[in-house]
């Protein structure tokens, strides 16, 4: 069974703040990516679990990020039975510091390694 989620904060290349609830056994990193004034693409690691997997995670899993400045909150829920999700991308829009939308996208990665591979079938027969 997967542990329950954690929580921490973090904040990106502005300084807004974060907070992302997670599940350890399956979250590695978060970064955040947006525009800059001058068109270039930042991305900034947002967070980075600091535990190491304990166990296999769940068959589903869970994380949410909320930054009340910015009025973003999102859950994301993924059903991974087989525990071959490596990547997630969400792309948000978010109120910028003048008030118009800006695009911030986030990327969820887990790059522990992946769980054995079942044993062989029992040939039988002799």
């Amino acid at each position: 069974m997967a542990r329950h989620n954690r929580e921490d904060r973090g904040s990106d290349q502005r300084g807004y703040g974060y907070r992302i609830s997670y599940q350890p056994d399956w979250l590695q990193t978060v970064k955040v990516t947006r525009t800059l004034e001058s068109g270039r693409q930042s991305t900034k690691t947002l967070f980075r679990n600091p535990s190491r997997r304990e166990q296999e995670p769940g068959e589903k899993v869970r994380t949410r990020i909320t930054s009340p400045e910015q009025n973003l909150d999102f859950e994301i829920t993924i059903s991974d039975p087989n525990q071959v999700v490596k990547r997630v991308i969400v792309e948000t829009v978010a109120a910028s510091a003048t008030g118009e939308d800006e695009t911030v996208i986030f990327t969820l990665e887990d790059d522990n390694p992946p769980p054995p591979p079942p044993p062989p079938p029992d040939g039988g027969g002799d």
